[in-house]
């Protein structure tokens, strides 16, 4: 039983990604035009609320986690390089708002997360942040 269960997956697996296939196809689009698609786009609270958070925080870090427990390596360096240069600065944890997680993105046109805004101005991610620090740039911000 347990192999025919295990066939009878594989069919509907393989039915279902024919059907994406077919759809985009039949739409003139890629799958991967078409699975995007699917996800909806940024509310426009979800933009109100994200904008707020820059514009009324003179440095905002969009991250996984909190200052005090990054939930990942990146986010984790993000928040000691600023740590480091002293400056004062708020965090939005992306992972208890899924709006913002994936409105964030979207805003900013960049990938992932972290996100450094200052000035109510898209920095970068904590690869942009760590050159800036190693080239004595992101000591400029103000505590």
């Amino acid at each position: 039983k347990e192999g025919e269960h295990t066939k009878m997956l594989t069919r509907v697996l393989l039915l279902a990604v024919g059907a994406a296939a077919l759809v985009s196809h039949h739409h003139g689009l890629r799958p991967s035009t078409a699975l995007r698609m699917s996800a909806e786009a940024m509310s426009p609270v979800t933009k109100e609320k994200i904008e707020g958070m820059i514009t009324s925080n003179k440095v905002m870090l969009f991250m996984k986690g909190t200052k005090v427990f990054p939930q990942c390596g990146f986010s984790n360096m993000a928040v000691q390089l600023l740590t480091a240069i002293g400056t004062d600065f708020e965090t939005c944890d992306v992972l208890s708002d899924d709006a913002v997680r994936s409105g964030i993105k979207e805003f900013s046109d960049w990938p992932t997360i972290p996100q450094l805004y200052v000035n109510g101005e898209f920095v970068g991610g904590s690869d942009i942040m760590m050159e800036m620090y190693q080239e004595g740039e992101l000591q400029v911000f103000p505590p």
